[in-house]
């Protein structure tokens, strides 16, 4: 082997290519990355359909980690056009301010600031999403159903469930019985395919935390122009960045660093073969696009592919309980619709402001909508028409991702139409994207998932990084932390890996990671 040490990392995601990066800005380790498809950016990659740009799912950049602001600004500055200040407020006491920068206004690699805007569909009328309290909420909720929120959240508060024992139980404790039912329960149950009772409380605890109507309220009154606003629940974020040509734009940039700066990735690369002797990685195998065959040796093997493959792609057998354990985890697929239309028609309007809505109704299967031209106006090519994205979420080989690709978009269309969005006959252009394994889930043998992290801690130099390669809904940020932190752990000789499982474990994750700077 080469004198000089090398990481393999599988898979050019967001943690993939953020570790590659790592590895050349802190280390004198040269990075191997190796990625199935053509793309950079995992599902946070930019899909280019005749020159409408889609995000698949729906990424806002920010963080309560300073750390992975700076990171983000290091790749990419931020916008600014005529007299405009943006201030970002770090750590609640220093100020950076950026000041205007007129030679960004035709710059193309740069972040914009965009406003945010959720809210909810429900019997064909928007609510604003995180819910306000306010008369337009509860005039629109009726006053019978308002008096039914008021006092079964009363009641939540006065009498709680005492043990948590799904996801239900938490959604009420926080949000009350009524609310829960009405803005809720639908829409969790269309993402995760099973109902609320049987999804564990792990998930609430993890991608909700702390948010309660309390929080809400006085959110609702409190200060909104910071873009970091760190001491916000994730869920009541304002503000935003957001790449100009969308989140992939981002990720094509590092990894174009990488590649300046000595590290390889390699495309069209599945990773077939990993070879395990004695609790340590040796050799990495991949079968190309082409059909070659080709093997990498490394000193370090640092994975972002699903749990699952990298068990079955061991050479040496493991124990029967870790197969058992890693082939019991469920995922969530995932399908996106791009429907390019001349205008909206929701209640008469041409366009509506929304980042995304999610769908409440229960007579569509529709998740969520998109419409790319609020999250950047750079995401359209003829900016008079409407470039929307409709969600979907399924099970590989169920009936939603076993219709073909004109059965999708017609019956996507048709179901647009029936809440009143569209009219069919303003579609002017349309695309089926499939993503598989977008949401690792809480069920399945996930309850015995502590054993499948003893097993992999004891390989030395396996490092499991990002969403699916560590099996936890994380969001962006998380996954770069997770990272960010095995590159230190690797440069400082720390051999526990504690500190990467405990990322987005806690109520605030890691606000500075000195040992990196």
């Amino acid at each position: 082997m080469s004198s000089i040490k090398t990481a393999i990392i599988i898979g050019a995601g967001p943690a993939g290519l953020t570790a590659a990066y790592e590895f050349i800005k802190h280390t004198n380790i040269k990075p191997i990355v190796l990625e199935m498809s053509e793309h950079n950016g995992g599902i946070s990659r930019t899909i280019n359909h005749n020159g409408n740009l889609i995000d698949i799912g729906g990424h806002r950049f920010f963080s309560k980690s300073d750390v992975v602001m700076d990171w983000w600004k290091e790749i990419m500055p931020i916008e600014s056009k005529g007299n405009e200040t943006i201030e970002l407020t770090y750590h609640n006491k220093t100020k950076i301010i950026q000041t205007a920068d007129e030679t960004l206004k035709e710059e193309k690699n740069v972040f914009l600031v965009r406003n945010r805007l959720s809210r909810i569909l429900f019997l064909k009328k928007l609510f604003f999403y995180p819910l306000k309290l306010n008369f337009d909420t509860l005039h629109k909720v009726g006053v019978v159903r308002s008096i039914k929120i008021c006092f079964s959240y009363l009641i939540a508060v006065l009498f709680p469930i005492k043990k948590e024992k799904n996801l239900e139980d938490f959604f009420i404790n926080r949000f009350g019985k009524e609310l829960y039912y009405t803005f809720f329960k639908d829409y969790t149950e269309k993402v995760w395919g099973i109902p609320c009772k049987k999804i564990p409380v792990q998930w609430g605890k993890q991608r909700i935390k702390g948010l309660n109507i309390t929080k809400i309220i006085v959110h609702f009154f409190s200060n909104k122009n910071s873009i970091n606003q760190k001491n916000l629940e994730t869920s009541l974020i304002e503000k935003f960045l957001y790449p100009k040509y969308g989140p992939g734009q981002l990720w094509d940039l590092v990894a174009k660093k990488v590649i300046e700066n000595g590290g390889e990735i390699h495309y069209n690369s599945k990773v077939t073969q990993v070879k395990n002797i004695n609790n340590n990685i040796t050799e990495a195998s991949i079968t190309q696009k082409n059909g070659d065959i080709k093997s990498f040796k490394s000193n370090y093997f640092i994975s972002s592919m699903p749990i699952k493959n990298l068990v079955n792609s061991f050479t040496k057998s493991l124990p029967i309980e870790i197969h058992e354990i890693a082939n019991g985890l469920v995922y969530r697929d995932f399908i996106t619709v791009g429907l390019l239309v001349e205008k909206m028609s929701f209640k008469k309007q041409k366009q509506l402001k929304d980042n995304w809505i999610y769908i409440q109704e229960k007579n569509v299967n529709i998740g969520r909508l998109q419409i790319f031209n609020n999250w950047s106006p750079y995401m359209v090519k003829d900016n008079s028409k409407i470039w929307l994205g409709l969600e979907y979420f399924c099970n590989e080989g169920d009936a939603l991702w076993s219709k073909s690709e004109n059965e999708f978009k017609e019956f996507a269309i048709s179901e647009l139409e029936s809440i009143e969005m569209i009219n069919s006959k303003e579609v002017l252009d349309s695309i089926v994207i499939k993503q598989k394994k977008a949401y690792p889930t809480y069920f399945g043998t996930y309850s015995r998932f502590e054993k499948l992290i003893d097993y992999f801690n004891s390989y030395e130099n396996l490092f499991l990084i990002g969403r699916n390669g560590m099996h936890k809904y994380n969001n962006q940020d998380h996954s770069m932390l997770t990272a960010i932190q095995t590159v230190s752990n690797i440069k400082n000789g720390v051999l526990c890996k504690k500190n990467i499982w405990d990322i987005n474990t806690e109520e605030e994750y890691y606000e500075k990671n000195d040992s990196v700077n």
